[in-house]
């Protein structure tokens, strides 16, 4: 990707003062969700991080991530798994908790979603302390699955999520 389109991605996040809670300032994407253009050039980046054949399906955690995950996915001709809230799914699950910048909470992924060696791309809209992607390659790995590479749209390096996930590559489009 060209300097140029990641200017207008840069250009085009929306920053919350104060959401969800005070002191956060939330990165709001979507203005870019909203222009075709803007949402087209955010997933060639994140397919372009990708080796196609090395990946066997896509994960997309709950909720922004499922955008750009199955969007993804379908880019690459790959299937699609969604990490939910707890709860949220309707078939047998394995549960992960994990700690928030703001809080804690439990995500979820079909017990069945993943079959062992199969190699996963983790996407997410947002790095920012590693907690729900560290959460959600434990779920990979509880499964059988390989994580090839987790990818997101945005990394907040001064909260320093890398740290959590490092038995995996990570990569991201904009980085604050």
């Amino acid at each position: 990707m060209n300097s140029f389109d990641i200017i207008k991605l840069e250009k085009a996040i929306r920053d919350v003062l104060d959401f969800p809670k005070p002191g956060i300032i939330f990165k709001d994407i979507t203005p870019i969700l909203a222009d075709p253009d803007l949402l087209s050039s955010s997933i060639k980046a994140l397919t372009s991080f990708v080796n196609n054949s090395s990946i066997d399906k896509v994960i997309g955690i709950d909720a922004r991530g499922f955008i750009f995950g199955s969007l993804v996915a379908g880019a690459l001709g790959k299937g699609f798994i969604p990490v939910r809230k707890e709860g949220k799914l309707p078939w047998k699950t394995e549960s992960q908790s994990y700690d928030l910048e703001y809080g804690q909470s439990v995500i979820e992924i079909h017990n069945d979603a993943i079959l062992p060696g199969e190699r996963i791309l983790v996407i997410d809209d947002l790095l920012a302390t590693g907690g729900t992607a560290a959460a959600a390659i434990k779920l990979v790995k509880r499964l059988g699955g390989i994580v090839d590479l987790a990818a997101f749209f945005i990394e907040l390096e001064f909260l320093n999520g890398r740290e959590l996930l490092n038995d995996c590559e990570v990569k991201s489009v904009l980085k604050y």
